[in-house]
């Protein structure tokens, strides 16, 4: 599979997801196909690496693909990038100011976008006013389900003041030495979604909100880093944490139980062959998630490349490794 049908079968997912399983979630695999193929085209992936990516992603959406046929919508006329950036962008206009499932209506309208632009035009009216629509679906929805030290409704409802010493950010290149910095300064990294997940959407929430700075939506960007610090000062208070006090530190999660376990590093680089020739599939590709924290933290390093030596330890630990036997 090419790097461009990864773009219109990821595209696929995200508009058809609602319509197919009744929720959001499976955007996810729409929004890491995409993240696979533009991961591809990065300078420090070689063509070999490259390859074994497209096989991995490829794999990934022949299994969640809902039989998308690229070739019958090409009978039709395609909407432009300019036409179906006006309808997602309005979905996203009325709820970026909040933060939403730790930034998800910001990454798939980001992401979808790139890759319509890409493609220079894609898709029925139907499929873009469906991507309008999964992002409209994030009103008034809370912040993210697992949390440590706060409520998901404390969370909603977090301040930030002069006293949490949050950089002015104008720019991509600051917004990602400034997540590089926060991952750096994370003392401990336990696998739990009130964890390392929270610390790998803080990379792509942000990474999301550079690339519509590229795609010319300043303002958006802007009002963008307010959710997006909520989200880092909550991750902020348990940097130093054990995993395990419950007087210092609630954990507040449906899904996660004390103690947590410490996150282990992935065994090999994202950019050796060997980390995408294991069976990423036994794991479901990390609900997708190899393909977009790597592509959000290798674009995070290429605007800010002076974290990279600092960052690369954590980072890895947020990506998981497959079991010896299962390589």
């Amino acid at each position: 599979m090419s790097a461009q049908s990864l773009l219109e079968h990821g595209l696929a997912i995200i508009a058809d997801c609602q319509k197919q399983t009744g929720n959001i979630w499976d955007a996810h695999y729409g929004a890491a196909s995409i993240a696979a193929s533009f991961l591809t085209k990065s300078s420090s992936i070689t063509d070999e690496v490259g390859q074994a990516i497209l096989h991995q992603a490829e794999q990934m959406v022949i299994q969640h693909s809902q039989g998308y046929n690229p070739v019958l919508l090409r009978e039709y006329s395609p909407v432009t990038y300019v036409e179906a950036s006006a309808m997602i962008l309005q979905a996203l206009d009325a709820n970026i100011d909040q933060l939403h499932w730790v930034g998800h209506n910001v990454i798939y309208t980001a992401v979808s976008l790139l890759a319509i632009r890409e493609l220079e035009a894609w898709g029925s009216l139907e499929q873009i006013t469906q991507i309008q629509q999964l992002i409209q679906a994030f009103d008034r929805t809370i912040p993210g389900r697992s949390w440590i030290g706060y409520k998901a409704s404390e969370v909603k409802k977090l301040e930030i003041t002069a006293t949490d010493a949050f950089p002015n950010i104008e720019s991509p290149a600051q917004l990602s030495a400034f997540v590089l910095q926060e991952l750096a300064e994370t003392d401990y990294i336990y696998v739990a979604e009130a964890h390392h997940d929270l610390i790998g959407h803080s990379l792509t929430f942000s990474h999301a909100l550079n690339l519509l700075y590229d795609l010319g939506q300043h303002s958006l960007f802007k009002r963008g880093l307010y959710p997006l610090f909520q989200l880092c000062k909550v991750l902020r208070a348990s940097r130093n944490w054990n995993g395990c006090t419950a007087d210092t530190h609630k954990l507040y999660s449906p899904v996660d139980h004390l103690p947590l376990q410490p996150a282990i590093p992935a065994p090999f680089s994202y950019t050796d062959i060997t980390f995408w020739q294991q069976h990423l599939a036994e794991n479901d590709w990390d609900y997708g998630h190899h393909f977009k924290f790597v592509w959000s933290y290798n674009d995070h390093i290429q605007r800010a490349p002076q974290w990279s030596q600092a960052t690369h330890i954590p980072f890895h630990s947020l990506i998981q490794g497959i079991k010896e036997e299962n390589r």
